[in-house]
């Protein structure tokens, strides 16, 4: 398996960055086009862009898939070939292949503020929320070692949540004996109570790209005696995160959109320090036992945060994103979120000023404390709208029933990419 070629033009080189033919410039399009330039110049992360294996396609769709980064296939081409070609079952041990989960677990911490063994990297996220929450739920219950407080009998979940983790909050509660309160993340403060045993929010909303106060709504659950659970899915790898700052009990997250790590990359799980000899998973398995070539008959959880594995991992997909990572040696997670927030305010500014009035309207917030690293526009016709987008090279993706998303990742999208993406859309529209 050879590496491909890297692909990705300069980010003042891409096709589409003059008029298309026989149209007639959109009001301040020069300005904004000039504009782009100078901020590409100035751009401290521009240079990562060369990492990716890109084309002359505007790829706004890295909320969904991360784009692959260049390394990745010999990385991966020596996994199958040397380790598990020639070492075989000899790479559990030489090539690392047992370890990898807390491995690459510490390799995930920084970009979501955790220190080092509270991650452990497997399973997909709907096994990891199902974990999580089970396990949020009979810590909550059992604060001192006593009778569970049966008392503790609701989860409050986030009701605009992607709709996998509200079918994984409705099975735990079955097996826990609660009942699932669906709410808006800003009304949780006032729902929570003595009967509340977990909270599950999304740290960003999927469709609009709504940023919520992680900081504060676990502070809230807290008080209430409650635990939090966090999905970052769309925040790990665009924005800081804080998980230890801000005393997250639980986390989980996908690694295949801004962390890059392929189609259908594992997950991860994290555990807060304080509660790993606690955390009580209702899928115990031979790789979280604490002996796990003892194949003896009774469960013995093992230390830390191990005990959040359950089976064999996926070796392959596991190790095609310890390579991804690669990429954010020497990346300030800092840095990042400082270029996603210029990229989608600028990108903005553009729909602005090319788009007439009427014909979107923003579904993400201004305000940048409010704000992930998407723009959602709703429009007449959405669906049709990013068919055609697609088909003159600026891929974003579509969300029932009309509205556009289009994800900013920084590591590789450009000043150039946000201004061609929306002069595009403009004529799209017909402006």
């Amino acid at each position: 398996m050879s590496e491909p070629r890297n692909q990705s033009p300069g980010p003042t080189d891409l096709p589409g960055q003059a008029d298309l033919p026989g149209q007639a410039d959109l009001p301040g399009q020069a300005d904004l086009r000039s504009r782009a330039g100078a901020l590409d110049a100035e751009d401290p992360l521009a240079e990562k862009r060369k990492a990716f294996v890109l084309d002359d396609t505007v790829y706004l769709d890295g909320n969904s898939l991360g784009a692959l980064p260049a390394h990745v296939p010999a990385r991966v081409a020596d996994v199958i070939e040397r380790q598990w070609g020639e070492l075989r079952i000899r790479s559990w041990d030489e090539s690392g292949w047992w370890s990898a989960p807390e491995r690459i677990g510490d390799r995930v911490a920084p970009l979501v503020g955790a220190a080092p063994g509270q991650i452990v990297v497997g399973d997909s996220t709907s096994v990891n929320v199902f974990k999580a929450l089970v396990a949020a739920v009979r810590m909550a219950r059992d604060t001192d070692g006593g009778a569970p407080d049966e008392r503790r009998d609701e989860i409050l979940v986030d009701a605009t949540t992607f709709p996998t983790d509200g079918y994984i909050a409705q099975s735990a509660a079955r097996l826990t004996g609660c009942r699932v309160i669906p709410l808006a993340p800003a009304e949780a403060p006032a729902a929570l109570g003595p009967r509340t045993a977990a909270v599950l929010l999304n740290h960003a909303d999927y469709r609009t790209g709504r940023l919520h106060d992680l900081p504060g709504l676990t502070a809230a659950a807290h008080a209430a005696g409650a635990l939090a659970v966090w999905d970052l899915c769309h925040t790990a790898g665009a924005l800081p995160v804080g998980l230890d700052e801000h005393g997250v009990d639980l986390a989980v997250g996908c690694t295949y959109k801004y962390l890059n790590g392929g189609p259908g990359s594992p997950a991860y799980l994290y555990v807060r320090r304080e509660l790993q000899e606690r955390f009580d998973s209702p899928l115990p398995g031979w790789n979280s036992h604490a002996e796990p070539f003892g194949m003896r008959p009774g469960f013995e959880a093992a230390d830390g945060v191990t005990r959040g594995r359950v089976g064999t991992p996926d070796i392959l997909s596991m190790l095609a994103l310890d390579a991804a990572l690669d990429v954010w040696d020497g990346v300030s997670v800092d840095a990042v979120r400082a270029k996603s927030l210029a990229l989608t305010d600028f990108f903005l500014r553009c729909v602005e000023a090319y788009v007439p009035e009427g014909l979107v309207e923003s579904l993400t917030p201004k305000a940048h404390a409010e704000r992930g690293s998407q723009v959602a526009l709703r429009c007449d016709g959405a669906g049709d709208v990013m068919k055609r987008l697609i088909e003159q090279g600026v891929v974003g993706d579509f969300r029932a029933p009309d509205v556009l998303r289009f994800g900013f990742t920084p590591l590789y999208v450009s000043f150039a990419d946000a201004e061609r993406a929306a002069r595009v859309l403009a004529r799209t529209l017909g402006a």
